[in-house]
């Protein structure tokens, strides 16, 4: 029996949970919630993979994997003018009185 999936520490949900191209959508991907928070940690506040997994309270390998799939469905959005939508997924949200991270989005 495979070992259960830890859930993710996220520091708060994204402002945007849809994109559509201008033009007919050919599809529709679905970004997991934690896979937009390991983006937005690592490409958008510039962190390391080693601080990201510190952040999210999980480990580097969980984090790299995440990062590469949310990574490959992004290029899937831009290549083949598909839909984006971030939800769903397996987290939690940190609450504002016990984060300490500099990085949380509350």
């Amino acid at each position: 029996m495979p070992r259960p999936r830890m859930r993710r520490r996220i520091c708060g949900m994204p402002s945007f949970s849809k994109f559509l191209p201008e033009n007919n959508s050919n599809g529709v991907i679905n970004l997991l919630v934690e896979e937009y928070e390991v983006l937005r940690l690592i490409d958008y506040k510039r962190l390391t993979q080693e601080e990201c997994s510190e952040v999210m309270g999980i480990a580097r390998t969980s984090v790299q994997k995440m990062y590469d799939e949310a990574r490959y469905k992004i290029a899937q959005v831009l290549v083949e003018g598909k839909t984006l939508l971030i939800n769903g997924g397996n987290y939690y949200l940190c609450n504002d009185f016990s984060c300490k991270h500099k990085f949380c989005n509350l």
